[in-house]
């Protein structure tokens, strides 16, 4: 099972990058967990300073703007 997290203030990006983590796992059939964390000093320990983030099993994979759907396909892989 993969943990996600969408990190960001909860706005539409954000919410857009979860239904698209949520999409891709859907169509591979993978199980996913998928936290969003809207907590600053939890995002900046991340060191990510531009929202939406998203963090797989713990490592940033992406910052700044909606993932493309191809992006979000790979992380359901391996």
């Amino acid at each position: 099972m993969k943990t996600f997290k969408v990190l960001g203030g909860g706005c539409r990006n954000c919410e857009v990058t979860a239904q698209l983590i949520e999409e891709a796992a859907r169509e591979a059939g993978v199980e996913i967990v998928l936290e969003k964390v809207t907590d600053m000093a939890e995002i900046l320990g991340y060191g990510v300073m531009s929202t939406p983030g998203v963090v797989l099993d713990g490592q940033v994979v992406h910052a700044g703007g909606i993932p493309a759907p191809d992006q979000a396909r790979a992380w359901m892989q391996g």
